[in-house]
C-alpha cells in the first residue's frame, strides 16, 4: 500500500535538532502507521528522521498539509510556532507536544505520546480556535509589509545603546509617548509569551482582547493595556529616534526606520488547536510556572 491509499492522513513536524524530538517522531509514525494512518513530513526533516518508506516526504509550500486532518508538532516553543504558521494557511488543526520547557501552544508532554496517537486514532480530540494578529507596517503612509502573530507583534529598539521614542495609539486615539525598549501587542494566547516577560497580564484563552504591553519604558504613565477584540492598536516610531525592528512571534521581523507606524488588529484567520484535555487553564497555568499552591483548602463543600 502507498501513502496515497490512505484514508487519513497526518503531517507531522518536529525539532530534528532535539534527540527527544527525534525518538517521539519514530514513536508516533510507528503508532500511526499501524493503524493504517498516512504520515507526510517535511523533505527538509525527513533525513534526520527515521523514517519507513511509507511515510511521504513533501517541500514546505503552502499545500504541504493539504488533505491532512491533523498536524503533529513535536518541539519546543519555536517548533510549536512554526506548526502554527501551517495551521493557520491550512486551517487544518495544530496537535502540540510539548518538548521545550513552557510550551502553552502544547496540549501534551512526552511522556503522553502513547495517549496522543491513542486519542489521534480515534478522533478523541476537540478543536478550539484562538484568536491571531493581523499586523501592517506603514511608511510615509504607504503600507511596506503585512504580517501576522498569534502571540505578538513587538516593536522594538534595534540597538541596546539608545531607547525608542514611541507614541501608543488605541482606536485612532493616542495613549502615551514613551521612550524605552519597545511595545508588544498580543492575543490572549501570547499573554503567556513575551507580553507575560514585559510584565503584562495574564489573560485566559476564552477572553477576547488585544493587550498593549510597553517594555521597559521611561514614563510615568507606560502601563499594560487591555483593549477590545475589535480595537485597533498602532505604535508610530518617532521621526528623530533610531530605527526600531518589529518582531512577528520572534520568528519574522523587518526594519522599520524612523517615522514608521505599526498598525494591529485581530486576525482575520485564526488558528485551530486539537485539545485532548478538559483541565482548567488556572491548572495548566500552575503546572507551566510550578507555581506554589501549598495551603489551598478550597471552596466549602
Amino acid at each position: 500500500m502507498t501513502t496515497a491509499d490512505h484514508a487519513r492522513t497526518v503531517f507531522l513536524l518536529a525539532h530534528t535538532g532535539r534527540p527527544a524530538a527525534v525518538r517521539s517522531a519514530e514513536l508516533v509514525v510507528q503508532g500511526l502507521l499501524r493503524k493504517d494512518i498516512g504520515v507526510r513530513v517535511l523533505e527538509e526533516e525527513a533525513t534526520d528522521l527515521p523514517l519507513p518508506e511509507a511515510v511521504r516526504r513533501v517541500p514546505a509550500t503552502e499545500d504541504a498539509v493539504e488533505g491532512c486532518e491533523l498536524i503533529v508538532v513535536l518541539g519546543g516553543d519555536g517548533t510549536l510556532l512554526r506548526g502554527a504558521e501551517f495551521a493557520r494557511a491550512s486551517g487544518v488543526p495544530m496537535l502540540g507536544v510539548n518538548l521545550g520547557r513552557v510550551g502553552f501552544l502544547a496540549e501534551a508532554e512526552r511522556d503522553d505520546l502513547e495517549e496522543v496517537v491513542h486519542r489521534v486514532v480515534g478522533r478523541g480530540y476537540e478543536v478550539e480556535e484562538r484568536m491571531t494578529l493581523d499586523v501592517l507596517v506603514r511608511t510615509d503612509g504607504r503600507i511596506v509589509h503585512r504580517d501576522w502573530a498569534i502571540n505578538e507583534a513587538s516593536v522594538e529598539k534595534a540597538s541596546r545603546e539608545r531607547m525608542l521614542e514611541v507614541v501608543t495609539e488605541v482606536d485612532n486615539r493616542p495613549v502615551s509617548r514613551f521612550g524605552g525598549d519597545g511595545v508588544v501587542c498580543a492575543t490572549p494566547t501570547g499573554s503567556t509569551a513575551y507580553a507575560f516577560s514585559a510584565g503584562g497580564p495574564v489573560v485566559w484563552p476564552e477572553v477576547e482582547a488585544l493587550l498593549m504591553v510597553p517594555i521597559s519604558a521611561h514614563a510615568l504613565f507606560a502601563k499594560p493595556l487591555v483593549t477590545a477584540p475589535e480595537s485597533v492598536l498602532a505604535v508610530e516610531v518617532q521621526p528623530q529616534t533610531p530605527h526600531g525592528v518589529m518582531w512577528c512571534d520572534g520568528r519574522r521581523s523587518v526594519e522599520l526606520p524612523a517615522g514608521a507606524r505599526v498598525e494591529v488588529r485581530r486576525g482575520s484567520m485564526p488558528v485551530r488547536l486539537a485539545r485532548l484535555h478538559h483541565a482548567s487553564f488556572t491548572d495548566r497555568l500552575v503546572a507551566k510556572f510550578a507555581l506554589p499552591v501549598a495551603g489551598w483548602r478550597g471552596a466549602p463543600h
